[in-house]
């Protein structure tokens, strides 16, 4: 079974690269694209991650709830050595993650982790409003969503962990061995394995065919150029300035959590132009949104009205017009309508009042002087970790997907 770029000639493509923001990213990549590299990463839609799949079958699979988390989360804060006495498939995964490979620059992932520190609320923004909402319109990437019943648990926890992820493996240094970024890493690992077995044990009817398997390692990639390549796209929209040391820090960075994740490093990207190039190639495997797609984007929007973290109804109403005026201002009008955003009055005034904001910011505190870029990045870190405290203290501790 060999995927197909079955949407290549569909219009939804088309119109994403030639007139949208796909069009957008090959400006900025200023790199052709062609087609026939396609058949260089197909196979990788087929291909998962055996190491954590073979460590969750022996562990969570097995093992009674309570003792496979035990060896887990001894494994993941301390060491592991060939002696240790677990299932010779978990010494294997921790073993590959504790080898830190020869191309990673620790200095490089920490000018990759200070630009994201810096970025503030603005990074908070795009990865909603940018990055998963526009990543809800690729039909096939969401379907293990769908099968393990995220639509009907509404987006409140999947939000709160996907924040907790993010904000704790692009702090500085975060992400030595057995560090709290790492045992996040683990889990979340394991658990896209577990979800993988799971499809596959349970749902006769998934369409290796076109979807590939269940959270394959080029839906990974995609995934993770959504941190990098597309992160960095939307921060530009609203006006942050992005020198080429920070860029390639950046995908410095994400290659690294990707080997820890256990995607093929040889195909994560190292700068936009590699991304861009992989990322056209990708979408030709997506069809365009769908029911699903719309009703995860309206979960997202209505985690504004469940959230309690704003504590009056008017003030979380407030929010989600904002998160709207985002939605318009960051994505193709069609992917919108395709989501079915609802059309809210003045939808591009906040958004231009933050990018205003953001050049008198940069102007006030420039790239070229360390010690105010030093304090963007101190100012930036403060409010990313007082939004993840909020959600991690207002997440329902026993609210379970």
């Amino acid at each position: 079974m060999k995927a197909q770029p079955q949407f290549y000639n569909a219009s939804h493509f088309k119109t994403f690269w030639e007139k949208g923001n796909g069009k957008e990213l090959l400006k900025w990549a200023n790199v052709p694209v062609y087609m026939q590299d396609f058949d260089k990463y197909a196979p990788l839609y087929h291909e998962v991650d055996v190491l954590g799949d073979d460590a969750v079958r022996d562990t969570y699979l097995t093992l009674p709830y309570h003792e496979a988390s035990s060896l887990v989360e001894q494994f993941s804060k301390s060491p592991v050595y060939e002696i240790d006495t677990a299932p010779a498939s978990l010494k294997k995964l921790f073993l590959q993650m504790q080898q830190i490979p020869e191309w990673y620059d620790e200095d490089l992932a920490n000018i990759g982790a200070r630009f994201c520190m810096r970025t503030g609320t603005n990074a908070l923004i795009i990865l909603r409003d940018f990055t998963l909402m526009g990543g809800y319109d690729f039909a096939y990437l969401n379907k293990p969503l769908v099968f393990t019943g995220a639509l009907k648990k509404g987006a409140v926890k999947r939000l709160k962990d996907t924040l907790e992820f993010w904000v704790n493996v692009t702090r500085e240094n975060a992400l030595k061995t057995n560090s709290e970024a790492y045992q996040l890493i683990v889990r979340t690992r394991l658990m896209h394995s577990y979800a993988r077995l799971k499809i596959k044990e349970k749902r006769e009817n998934w369409d290796y065919e076109k979807w590939g398997e269940p959270i394959n390692s080029w839906d990974m990639i995609a995934t993770y150029m959504g941190f990098s390549l597309v992160f960095m796209q939307g921060l530009k929209k609203l006006g942050i300035i992005i020198s080429e040391e920070e860029e390639k820090g950046v995908f410095h960075l994400w290659k690294y959590i990707g080997y820890l994740l256990g995607i093929p490093p040889a195909f994560l990207p190292e700068n936009r132009q590699q991304a861009a190039k992989q990322f056209y190639l990708w979408t030709a495997t997506q069809d365009k949104g769908d029911g699903d797609s719309a009703l995860l984007a309206k979960a997202l929007l209505d985690e504004n009205m469940e959230s309690t973290i704003l504590k009056h109804e008017f003030q979380r109403k407030n929010l989600r017009y904002l998160h709207i005026c985002c939605n318009w201002f960051l994505l193709d009008e069609e992917i919108n309508r395709r989501l079915k955003i609802p059309e809210v009055p003045f939808p591009s005034l906040f958004p231009r009042v933050i990018k205003s904001a953001n050049v008198i910011t940069q102007k006030l505190f420039p790239l070229t002087s360390k010690k105010r870029y030093q304090k963007l990045v101190n100012l930036g870190d403060r409010q990313q970790m007082k939004v993840l405290s909020d959600y991690l203290k207002h997440t329902p501790k026993d609210f379970h997907y």
